[in-house]
């Protein structure tokens, strides 16, 4: 494998403010934007919200509204007070908007507008404003709302302007309530107002977005500011002076408070606590979070929480754009808003492990979210780790996506596998029963529910016996698409078991790792638009009695029928892409991938064919590792040729600055580590190098406390792309793959530039292992 040595370990004190000021007097906090993504599909959240926080505050649009907010002209509807960032499907959560009036038209409160299409007004234009833990607005009835969280609570101030006398609508505001959520869900609702105080309390049943299942969500709402005047309930439209409301699926509802004249700076403000568990403990949040209404504390606390997990990074610019350092800090930002934390919130079953939620989806996840938070923050990443395991002991099989307490559907294989094998590979341990989780991962392999759409794997009778999994006569199964997943599923479970001493284990699950080859149709031709593109060899569907299928290779990809591999009817044997790119995922064994695809040129020629044609859509969690599979064939150089290809065109610092849905902060994953110079293959201890796009990027270890620092030489703002030399802690280093161990030793690694391709990293010994566990030395 090359050389290999004890190295010195270079140790640097720590501090929890590693990333400093730079030049121009700013911080990481300050280059994050979390409007990135809030149009053309991105489907960002960029509301209020701590790192992983349950409570997530920010207004509600009619329209594209994945994310609650978005960055066109759609009028908002209310504020809300959970959301979800980056979905690709149904919006997601939203419960129980608020909204507010400046007063009544003849002071009746029946004259204010409660349903939800004729309340929503649109924003006073140029009056968004976004950072981390806070969000400000100000709508076209000049009312400006600004907003801030704790862990499980949203803390709202509305600054009112007093209406036109000529409107005859006295200054008296009106905020009210509505018990609905944004994708429409809900099927019973109650709540309550108190006279005396005007909070209100109150509940709803609703349905997951992208799962089964239904989960019951709980609100208490308090007010500040004002002398209260008045309270009640509506119900479709009308307003009432009762104190209590109970709805349907049929029926729009909610509460209403309204206010003598705000004796202090026309402001309000509005607690709104959430819970799973109850109204009380909604209540008890909110009193123990946020018990003094201190606006500015609350912001500040938490700007620091949002600094504290920033600062693990510091990056020398290089003189570099603000347009990559904005893409940069925010993509990282949105990596941490989901999982999202609701430990001591479980309804479901009762555990003192931690317990996160939002998995949108793991599919999408394993492949650099993940891998990225056990670089910098790998406590939280250690506590999600165990929860997946404790998912596993209470509902029997590990979650490839889930959202509010219910199983989400599965995309394609037991992907929850790669992710445990990271961390184990990673060295994560603290808390985390690894014997539990081995036996998780076995059980995705070997035992098959009966509704393997939301849990664990398929066709594993197939799968054991022929090696595949067939297409199936009048169903569209996803059959290739699940057989290469699997195939990766069982290679991660493999380096397990030989890590834990299973060598049975390890062997048997080492060979299904190469039931790829079943699917691998050897004279399978492609065309685009009738005309051939020359490859030959491409994965496609088998029947169970093994004769071959057919599925055009190009199908699924923006050339042909791009929207149609998705969780429909017609989806056919892949999914959310071609077999043409399916072709080139085969993570544990790139070594065989190459020979089979006829070597390292006809490789490299065809995998410049996927990124140029138009074939493969960066908006896909799919497209990631194919930026960085040049490093297999020895062009490590033409990795980071083709990073940059896609940073800034596709990733930067616009509005629509993402190409597809975030998933709950995938994209922001890419671009963050692609634009550190380590991109993970995800369930092994691989990190790609490339040249990092800044000057240097330094990385504290959450696991040890000590720096490791990748620093560009001859680095000319970002035009020399291409390592000539590199050396680790002073002594030559070829290989053009790293291993964690640099990361949690510390170190420094010594990337020497230049504007050509050259010799580094290029030889069979440079290349990161394939089929195995690496051993050092061997």
């Amino acid at each position: 494998m090359g050389l290999f040595w004890k190295r010195a370990v270079v140790v640097a004190s720590w501090s929890a403010a590693l990333s400093s000021v730079d030049a121009k007097g700013k911080t990481a906090y300050d280059y994050v934007n979390p409007l990135i993504g809030t149009i053309n599909g991105g489907h960002v959240f960029p509301g209020a919200t701590l790192p992983f926080g349950m409570a997530k505050a920010g207004p509600d649009v009619i329209g594209e509204n994945q994310g609650g907010f978005a960055s066109d002209d759609s009028p908002i509807m209310g504020f809300s007070h959970m959301h979800d960032s980056g979905t690709g499907g149904s919006p997601s959560l939203g419960n129980f908007p608020i909204f507010p009036h400046a007063g009544c038209p003849n002071d009746d409160v029946n004259a204010c507008a409660y349903d939800m299409g004729k309340r929503a007004a649109l924003r006073v234009p140029g009056s968004v404003s976004a950072r981390p833990g806070y969000f400000d607005i100000t709508l076209d009835s000049q009312i400006r709302t600004e907003m801030t969280v704790t862990s499980h609570v949203a803390l709202y101030r509305f600054t009112f302007k007093e209406p036109p006398a000529t409107l005859n609508t006295p200054f008296s505001p009106l905020v009210l309530l509505d018990l609905a959520d944004l994708p429409n869900t809900r099927s019973t609702g109650a709540l309550a107002v108190d006279s005396a105080t005007g909070r209100i309390t109150g509940e709803g049943s609703f349905s997951p977005s992208f799962g089964v299942g239904n989960y019951t969500s709980y609100f208490c709402a308090d007010f500040n500011g004002a002398e209260l005047r008045d309270a009640g309930v509506w119900a479709n439209g009308f307003a009432g002076l009762n104190k209590t409301l109970s709805v349907n699926t049929l029926d729009n509802g909610g509460a209403w408070v309204r206010f003598k004249a705000p004796a202090k700076g026309n402001q309000i403000q509005a607690r709104v606590g959430m819970s799973f568990v109850s109204s009380a403990q909604a209540c008890s949040n909110a009193e123990r979070e946020i018990p003094n209404y201190n606006f500015g504390s609350v912001l500040k606390a938490a700007e620091n929480a949002w600094k504290e997990k920033l600062n693990v990074i510091a990056i020398e610019s290089g003189g570099v754009s603000e347009v990559l350092l904005k893409a940069f800090w925010s993509g990282v930002y949105r990596s941490m808003i989901s999982p999202q934390d609701y430990t001591g919130e479980n309804p479901v079953w009762t555990s003192t492990e931690p317990y996160y939620d939002s998995y949108y989806c793991i599919w999408d996840s394993f492949r650099s979210i993940h891998p990225l938070l056990t670089l910098v923050d790998p406590g939280s990443q250690t506590k999600m780790v165990r929860s997946l395991i404790d998912i596993y002991r209470h509902e029997g099989k590990l979650p490839d996506c889930r959202m509010s307490f219910c199983k989400g559907f599965t995309q394609g294989g037991s992907n929850a596998d790669i992710v445990l094998a990271d961390a184990y590979l990673k060295n994560l341990s603290s808390g985390i029963d690894w014997n539990v989780g081995y036996e998780a991962m076995v059980s995705d392999a070997e035992v098959e529910l009966p509704d393997w759409e939301v849990e664990g794997r398929g066709g594993l009778d197939a799968w054991k016996t022929i090696n595949y999994i067939p297409k199936q006569e009048g169903a569209d199964t996803r059959s290739v698409s699940r057989t290469i997943e699997y195939a990766y599923n069982d290679f991660a479970i493999a380096l397990i078991a030989k890590r834990l001493g299973h060598e049975d284990d390890y062997q048997k699950y080492l060979k299904r790792s190469g039931n790829w080859k079943s699917v691998f149709k050897a004279d399978q031709t492609s065309a685009i638009n009738g005309v051939d593109t020359g490859y030959v060899g491409f994965f496609q569907p088998k029947w169970a009695n093994g004769t071959w299928a057919e599925q055009d290779p190009i199908r699924c990809s923006p050339l042909k029928e791009f929207t149609s591999c998705y969780l429909n009817p017609s989806g056919g044997e892949a999914y959310e892409g071609p077999l043409f790119m399916y072709t080139f995922f085969v993570p544990g064994d790139m070594k065989s991938l190459i020979t089979t695809l006829g070597g390292k040129e006809a490789f490299v020629k065809r995998l410049n064919f996927l990124h140029e044609s138009g074939l493969l859509y960066m908006g896909d969690e799919q497209g990631f590792l194919k930026v960085f599979l040049y490093h297999y064939a020895g062009r490590p150089g033409l990795s980071s040729a083709r990073a940059r290809s896609y940073i800034p065109s596709q990733f930067n610092d616009t509005v629509g600055g993402i190409p597809g849905n975030d998933d709950s902060g995938a994209m922001g994953s890419f671009e963050a580590l692609t634009m550190m110079g380590i991109f993970p293959n995800a369930g092994q201890d691989v990190y790609f190098i490339t040249p990092p796009f800044f000057e240097s990027v330094s990385i504290v270890s959450g696991q040890t406390g000590r720096t490791a620092t990748i620093r560009n030489l001859n680095f000319d703002g970002g035009k020399n792309v291409f390592v000539q030399k590199a050396t680790l802690d002073g002594r030559p280093y070829t290989r053009n793959w790293l291993q964690h161990t640099f990361f949690t030793e510390g170190g420094v690694l010594e990337l020497t530039l230049g504007p050509e391709e050259s010799s580094w990293g290029t030889t069979p010994d440079d290349v990161p292992p394939s089929l195995g566990p690496f051993v050092p030395g061997a």
